[in-house]
Formats: structure tokens, sequence, C-alpha cells
């Protein structure tokens, strides 16, 4: 009897180890990427500006929920763009059930009043979350570009006139997404390691995975759609909770592909605190989870090349990490009671501590470097904080991801978002 447990304890414990090994080696071709566009010196698209009646009219979309402070401090942000005001359109779609819509009515019709063209758009229902409030604007406007950020990202005045212009160069460009930066992030430990992990989420991940052609996603915020690729893929879905990562699959397997761009750089923030963070990350969990089992089998019966759909299916279906992660280290633990011994396992321990080594160095350092964002000395004290949270991650959320694979219905829960005095928004859950 204790043979067969023994047995099954390892054949548990060496399935989970083997997925991680599996996540880990994606992870090192996607680095391997960036250090061969370091060397050859790989640089973002870049396209001259046309001139002014030669640009496009773009739709702006700003999706709110109870967020007053950071919605008002939003709006004057994207009045200070710089593109011609009779062709920007921007819409705050307003889900609102606080004191948001007034003080955001408020504001709009100030700034409208100096010519900016804003609408506040209203729903009577709040079906869809973000994605129904997109779909809905879509519906009302027929700017052939649609510009998207959430309401805690400012971006830079010439935002615009970088990003634009990309999709005049390749009728096959269906989305521009640009590198994301958290202003909040030396607020504490916890925004330090989020805001190491996002530096190499974009600089390493998005930028390699775009310079190579394989799938990478739009991030929901600082980036910019062509409408008619939306329209291809069949508009936006709510059945998964990264509505976002969702249309980018189907985008994709209609022939269209993304541009990233490093610089300018578009400030948003990071949870400051462990509850905040938990559930953010869980909520990306478990959408990417649902979007993995609706494209996965697409995606491999695609016309794609067979590198492509690997990398494709190890984007969507890296969150696995979390509940193997998990399952494996309360296995392995097990064994070791049984066996009396860790050297069952230590070869493979051994593997997944040399990759774990490689792929955080890989994502973290570099990005940190080339960002100069600090001291080494700094760096490493960051650093070290990164795998402890992931396994707390792997316990807290494993078992939800495995709810989401069994078809449990997750809820929206959103972010509480600060203002610039750093007061926190008032956000309830959805």
């Amino acid at each position: 009897m204790l043979g067969l447990l023994q047995i099954l304890v390892d054949a548990v414990a060496y399935s989970c180890l083997l997925v991680l090994v599996a996540i880990g080696a994606g992870y090192l071709i996607v680095i391997g990427r960036f250090f061969y566009d370091q060397i050859r010196g790989a640089l973002d698209p870049h396209t001259p500006v046309p001139a002014e009646p030669e640009l496009p009219h773009v739709l702006l979309q700003i999706p709110v929920f109870n967020e007053p402070l950071v919605t008002e401090q939003s709006l004057r942000c994207v009045t200070q763009l710089d593109w011609p005001r009779e062709k920007l359109r921007i819409q705050l779609l307003d889900d609102s059930t606080d004191e948001t819509s007034v003080r955001a009515a408020s504001v709009i019709q100030e700034l409208s009043e100096t010519g900016t063209i804003i609408d506040h758009i209203r729903r009577t229902d709040r079906s869809g979350f973000k994605a129904g409030a997109c779909a809905h604007g879509l519906s009302l406007t027929k700017e052939p570009f649609i510009a998207m950020l959430d309401a805690d990202f400012r971006p830079p005045t010439d935002w615009l006139k970088r990003t634009v212009p990309l999709f005049l160069t390749n009728p096959r460009i269906g989305f521009v997404q640009s590198r994301c930066e958290f202003q909040n992030y030396q607020t504490n430990w916890l925004t330090r390691a989020q805001g190491l992990v996002q530096d190499g989420h974009y600089l390493v991940e998005q930028r390699s995975r775009a310079n190579a052609g394989w799938l990478f996603q739009f991030n929901g915020t600082g980036g910019i759609w062509r409408r008619a690729t939306i329209e291809d893929a069949g508009g936006w879905s709510d059945y998964s909770l990264t509505e976002d990562l969702d249309l980018t699959v189907r985008a994709a397997l209609k022939d269209w592909h993304g541009l990233f761009v490093s610089y300018p750089a578009i400030p948003g923030q990071v949870p400051e605190g462990i509850r905040d963070f938990r559930r953010q990350q869980r909520r990306w969990s478990n959408g990417f989870v649902q979007v993995a089992q609706r494209t996965i089998a697409p995606i491999w019966n695609s016309h794609w090349s067979l590198t492509n759909r690997i990398m494709a299916i190890s984007l969507i279906a890296h969150q696995i990490f979390f509940p193997a992660a998990a399952i494996g280290i309360i296995a392995a633990f097990i064994g070791l009671i049984l066996h009396g011994s860790i050297a069952p396992y230590l070869g493979v321990l051994k593997l997944i501590g040399l990759m774990t080594t490689m792929v955080v160095l890989g994502i973290t350092l570099t990005p940190y470097l080339i960002l100069r964002r600090g001291s080494i000395l700094d760096y490493i004290k960051t650093m070290a904080s990164v795998p402890p949270l992931m396994i707390y991650l792997a316990f807290a959320n494993g078992a939800k991801i495995l709810q989401t694979l069994q078809g449990r219905k997750s809820s929206f829960k959103r972010t509480p978002k600060l203002d610039h005095e750093g007061e926190t928004a008032e956000v309830e859950v959805e």
C-alpha cells in the first residue's frame, strides 16, 4: 500500500514539475529572442507623422466605474494630447453608480467649452462590464482607429502621433500596444516587485514576441485598435475576464497582427496592497484560462507555423503555472515524508532551480538596467521577493484557476486606484 501511494505521489509531483519546466522553457525562448534583438540593435517601429490634413480621426475610449478622482484627472490629461481637436473624439464610458458621473459631467462641460469633443456615455444596464461598455461606445461612432486607456493611465502629449501613423504603413496592422510604466512602483516592497515583473513583461516579453511575429497580447490600456480589425474579429466578447486577450487571439486568427512600441511609455498604477494585488492577479489568471479553453484548439488547427502555434499556446496557457506549482510543492513535500529523502526529486528540483534563476534574471535584470530603475543592491533586494510572491500566488489563486477550468464563473473585481495625492478612489466590486 505504501509503495502504491509513493508511486501515485511521485507521478503527481513529476507531472507538475514537468509542467513548470515546460513553462520555463517558453520564457527562456522569449528571453533568447530578446537578447538576439538587443545584439542586432532592433528598434521600435517608426514612421514620419503625416501633415495634419492627412491624420485620421481617432476615438479615445476611457471605461470607468466608480472612480471619481482618477476620472477627472484622466479627462484633463487626454485633452492635452497633440492631435487635431476636430479629429479626436473622447468617450467616457461611464457605468458608475456613485458621484463619478456628476463630477465627470462637470469636467466634461468645462472642457467641451474649449473645443474638445467629449461624449459622456451612460448605459441603462452594465451588461458585459468593460467589454460591453466598449462595444456600446463603438456602436455610436465611426472613427477608424480606437485608442484605449484605463482611467489611471496618463499618456504623454505625443502618444497618438508616435503610434497612430504606424497603422498607415500596413493595412494588416490590427493594433499598436505601447509599453506601460507605473508611477507608484516605488511605494513599497510589493509595488517594487510588481514594477520589476511588469517592466520585464513589457520590455522583454511583449517586445520580443512582437519582433518575432509571435502572438502577443493587447493589454487593455495604452493601445490603439483599428476598427476594421475589431469588426472582422467579431467585436468585443464578455465571456472572459480578460476580454483584451480574447480579442487579440481572435484578431490574430483572422491574420491581423500587432505592433509594440517601447516609447513613449504610458504611466499607470499597480496595486499597493496584497489583497488588491491578489484579486487583480486572480482576475487575470482566470481570464487567461477562460480564453485558453476556447482558443487553444483553433490556434492548433490554424495555418500558422508550428513555432508560432507553440509560442501562442505558451502565452495563453502559462497561468497553469500557479496550480501546477501549488500541487507540485504539496506532492513533493508528501513524497519527501514517504521516501524519507529528497533524493527522488533532486534532479528535477535542480533543473527547476536553474531555470527559475535564468528566467527571473532574464526577465527582470536587463529591463532594470536599461530603464535605470536603481542600484544593483536595490535590484537584488527586490528580485529576492519575486519567487516567494509567485509561490504565494500559486497557493492563493491556484484553486480558483482549477475551478475556472471546471467551468465555474468568476466575478469581475476592479482594482482600487489612487489620485495623485495618494487618496484611494472609492471602487465597488463588479
